[in-house]
This record gives C-alpha cells, sequence and structure tokens, in this order.
C-alpha cells in the first residue's frame, strides 16, 4: 500500500500545484491519474494550446507549463500513479482514508485532494448527420498540434475561449482561418475578441456572424461545408476546406468520484471556500475545476489559490497539536529526483499562536 501525507486525485496543473504548496509545509504527496503522463487536459487535449492569464507569463504554451510546473515540484520528489483511475474510497477506523484504483493499487492517506479538472470528459459535437463520417478525416474536436494545420484552410465553429484562442493562434499557421459562431456575441474573454476583430479588420481571419455549419461534404475525406448565415439577409454559403474543427467544449463526467457520497450539484463537488475548500466529508477536499461554490471561476489561476489553502487546512488536520505556520518562500538546496544538488525554497516562519 502507498502512504503519504496528501493523495492528490488528478494531476493536472492544479494537482501539481498543490504538491509545491505542500512541499513548503513538509508534507509529502502522491498523485493518482487516470491519464499515462502528467499535466491532466494540458498535456492530453492542448499542450500546444496558448494560455494568456498565469502571472508572470504574458502568454505560456500549456505544455510548458506542465513542464515548469514538474521542474518546480522536482525537490519535493512526489509519487505518481498515472494511468490508472481512483475508483473507491473507504473510511478507515484511525481517520485515514484509502483509495483503490481500477487496477487494485491501494493508496493510504489522511488528506485527500481531488484535483481531477473536469473529472472525464468527451467533446460536445455539434448534430450533422454524417459528422462520424469525416471524424479523422477533416474533422477534429481538440487541437495538440497546431502544425498539423500548417498552410490548410481551416474553419473553426464556436464562441468560447477555445474557439477564440486557436483562431488567434492558427492565424500565423494555417493558410485560411475562417471562425463561425452562430451569435454575434462571444463568450470568451474581451481581449481575445478583440484580437479576433482586429485579425479580421488585417485580413487574417474570416468571421461569419450569427451563423452555423449546417452540411459537410465529401467522399473519402471533408472537402466542403455548408454555412447557414442568420440576420437580415440569410444566404448559404459553401466553404471549401481542409479541416473543420467544432469547438463547443468537453461534457464531463466525475465517473466513480460521484458514488464517494459527497455533495454534488451541477456535475461539480460542493466545497467550502469560506476557509479551505473542504467537502461534506472532513478531510477530503476538491480544488480547481472540479468544486463550485458560489463565484466560482473555473481559471488555472484560481486552482492554484485554492490548492494554495488547502494544504494550509491540510496541515493542520495532520499535525492538530503542532503549532501553525506560514511559510515564505526563499531560496535553498535540497536533493531532487536524480540524486543531485537542486535549488528549492526554503521558508521564512512566522507563528501564529
Amino acid at each position: 500500500m502507498i502512504t503519504t501525507d496528501i493523495l492528490i486525485i488528478g494531476a493536472g496543473p492544479t494537482g501539481l500545484f498543490a504538491v509545491f504548496e505542500a512541499g513548503l509545509l513538509q508534507l509529502k504527496c502522491h498523485l493518482i491519474d487516470a491519464l499515462p503522463q502528467a499535466g491532466g487536459q494540458c498535456s492530453e487535449i492542448y499542450p500546444k494550446k496558448p494560455i494568456y492569464d498565469i502571472p508572470g507569463f504574458p502568454e505560456v504554451l500549456a505544455g510548458d507549463l506542465v513542464a515548469n510546473l514538474m521542474e518546480q515540484i522536482k525537490p519535493f520528489q512526489p509519487g505518481f500513479t498515472l494511468g490508472e483511475r481512483a475508483e473507491t474510497i473507504q473510511k478507515m477506523e484511525d481517520g485515514t482514508f484509502v483509495v483503490t484504483t481500477n487496477k487494485g493499487t491501494e493508496h493510504n492517506a489522511p488528506v485527500i485532494a481531488i484535483a481531477g479538472g473536469l473529472g472525464s470528459f468527451e467533446p460536445r459535437k455539434p448534430l450533422l448527420k454524417n459528422l462520424s463520417d469525416f471524424e479523422d478525416k477533416g474533422v477534429a474536436y481538440i487541437i495538440k498540434d497546431p502544425e498539423v494545420y500548417r498552410d490548410q484552410k481551416v474553419v473553426i465553429a464556436g464562441g468560447g475561449d477555445s474557439a477564440l484562442d486557436w483562431s488567434i493562434f492558427l492565424a500565423d499557421v494555417a493558410a485560411e482561418v475562417t471562425l463561425v459562431h452562430r451569435r454575434n456575441e462571444f463568450r470568451g474573454a474581451l481581449d481575445s475578441v478583440e484580437k479576433v476583430q482586429q485579425l479580421k479588420n488585417q485580413g487574417k481571419i474570416n468571421l461569419i456572424t450569427p451563423a452555423e455549419v449546417t452540411e459537410l461534404h465529401g467522399t473519402d475525406a471533408l472537402e466542403s461545408i455548408t454555412i447557414k448565415k442568420a440576420g437580415d439577409t440569410p444566404e448559404e454559403i459553401r466553404l471549401e476546406l481542409d479541416s473543420f474543427i467544432p469547438l463547443f467544449g468537453l461534457s464531463p463526467k466525475l465517473g466513480p468520484i460521484s458514488d464517494w457520497g459527497l455533495e454534488i450539484e451541477k456535475n461539480a463537488i460542493k466545497v467550502d471556500n469560506t476557509l479551505d475548500y473542504q467537502t461534506n466529508i472532513p478531510g477530503i477536499y476538491a480544488i480547481g475545476d472540479i468544486n463550485t461554490y458560489p463565484g466560482k471561476l473555473k481559471l488555472i489561476l484560481c486552482g492554484f489559490h485554492e490548492a494554495t489553502l488547502m494544504c494550509q487546512s491540510a496541515y493542520q488536520r495532520i499535525f492538530p497539536d503542532k503549532k501553525y505556520v506560514m511559510k515564505y518562500t526563499t531560496v535553498g538546496g535540497v536533493n531532487g529526483f536524480d540524486g543531485s544538488k537542486k535549488e528549492a525554497p526554503k521558508a521564512v516562519v512566522k507563528k501564529i499562536e
């Protein structure tokens, strides 16, 4: 059985940063993730997607953010159980928890931090009768490597952050980018909306709104689409293309976690955000996109904040008789994974009586 101080379910950015915050408090962490590598969606779905709202990084690729987080937590030597899904949880007589994966691996810890992002997920697909005929033959729901679209004619459908961000990014990669959205208003960040408008004015993005893709055409592969434009002058547009990418978000599913006795609201785990993001079961926390509370924003930045407060609470739970310490990072040295000397945070300690 694997034992640790904090067992983190989900090895995405929020889970990884929790390792760092726990390490400052000298708490050991072990992470479970169903994916074969750490990083969550940032590694599996969009490693080349630019992220703009990480402090100190005007722009960072999702994959690079994960690499930086992995480097940041190296000195604290977390354990990983990858390619296995957390299946069941059992509370023991001593107050600790045992989490067993779908492959039978058992983990024991006094604190559980669920950082599973959106949980398991699948892309939301448009209702087009022959859509499946062109999957992987011109239709894709996820962009892992933007170089695939180098010098192509690409049509993106959607009105959220992913559709806007990828339209902006591919404007410098593809031969032609067309963004189709069923409304004139977009749901994404205002800055991204303004960038798309600027690129449209510069002739780098074709913007068709309000409109939607209604038909796909092709034989062995996708060759063209029909776009129905609404508004005062409705019309149908037949557009030749190489790739059609509908980005309508993901349908999240909590999976086995939904059977753990946690309070669930709208497919997310309810937590107490007045203090530490603890669930209705003491000792089990939920941080990042998987949780919900009044005013919740599904941002990596918010997950980092939640992870920080969770670790402070976890320390008090694990060591109830010790004086609480708040730590501020400077620099010092600890051994890394490979046994070499690594620079890592030490702490200036402030006691709170």
